[in-house]
């Protein structure tokens, strides 16, 4: 029998900027910094979730830690990831992002009910945020 899956606990982008990327995700979307390094920034994305962002090109070798080796990952071109948001934070979020110089790249209304705003990170990375229903395992 197949184990049980608890869901996705980090999700990851690769940044050409850390810096720049730090004041983004920081700043601009108030992710607080968990972990601060030359090859990865680790954020607070909710309860039990962390969004990690690696510096492109140095991420590729085994890392090796005390408890073991890390095996090496890397990735070129722009990545996607969403947030997950209410419906309400919805109008908030768009006039906020305006105000913050950052463009809303597109926006959609999916069949089942739920709304999804696209922008760019400072690296070209697509970033969604998702208010529910999108999915049919998306609860509200």
């Amino acid at each position: 029998m197949r184990p049980k899956l608890d869901g996705i606990l980090e999700t990851a982008v690769y940044v050409d900027d850390m810096e720049a990327a730090h004041a983004f995700y920081s700043d601009i979307l108030g992710l607080k910094r968990m972990v601060a390094g030359e090859r990865l920034f680790a954020y607070d994305a909710g309860p039990a979730q962390a969004l990690l962002v690696f510096h492109r090109g140095h991420t590729g070798d085994d890392v090796p830690t005390s408890g073991g080796i890390v095996p090496g990952h890397d990735t070129s071109g722009h990545s996607h990831f969403a947030f997950r948001v209410s419906a309400d934070q919805l109008q908030p979020w768009r006039d906020y992002l305006g105000e913050q110089g950052i463009a809303i790249i597109s926006e959609v209304t999916w069949p089942a009910g739920g709304t999804s705003l696209y922008f760019n990170d400072p690296d070209g990375n697509v970033l969604e945020l998702a208010a529910a229903p999108l999915w049919p395992n998306f609860l509200a």
